[in-house]
């Protein structure tokens, strides 16, 4: 049937009803922190106030609205589902594992700091990186005081990994080989 012959909140359903693709490959599992999964559960607790409060309303404006957050809770409600919490280890360890903190000096001498988390925690802005990005893939397994080769847009170039830390509940293990 022609577009043209169906009411425009319909092409607007039509849009927001799919839900988004799962950005994890096919057969991997769906990592996350302890602090991913809590951040996520908030998310989807205001999400739910959010659609209590547009519920009464019928304008069109709130229904797309009502729409766009519902499919949002499916989507979390899905990755808390799948997901398979990894706490932080139980002793310091210069090794870097999924959930570490790793400072790194790149050879332009810029430091940067970055935490590998699960794919639906990835919040660039704050320098968490997915497991599976290829940043964190050179990273995982390395060691403090070590170098490693990652490949950018740019070319190739070369890390050196300062620090390691872990944050948990009520831990905070750090292992740094120049202290």
């Amino acid at each position: 049937m022609s577009k043209a012959f169906l009411r425009e909140d319909d092409l607007h359903a039509e849009e927001t009803s799919t839900l988004p693709v799962k950005l994890l490959p096919q057969g991997a599992k769906n990592y996350m922190t302890p602090a991913g999964v809590e951040r996520l559960r908030i998310e989807l607790r205001d999400l739910a106030d959010e659609r209590t409060v547009l519920a009464g309303k019928t304008d069109p404006e709130a229904k797309r609205e009502r729409q766009k957050i519902e499919q949002r809770m499916r989507y979390l409600q899905q990755s808390l589902h799948s997901a398979e919490v990894v706490p932080p280890p139980g002793v310091a360890t210069d090794t870097v594992v999924f959930g570490a903190s790793v400072t790194v000096r790149d050879s332009a001498g810029v430091e940067t700091r970055y935490r590998i988390v699960g794919v639906d925690e990835t919040d660039l802005e704050r320098g968490d990186v997915s497991w599976l990005s290829p940043l964190a893939q050179a990273l995982l397994n390395a060691r403090a005081g070590e170098r490693v080769r990652f490949k950018t847009p740019r070319g190739e170039t070369e890390l050196e990994i300062l620090k390691v830390s872990y944050q948990g509940p009520s831990q905070s293990l750090t292992k740094n080989p120049h202290s």
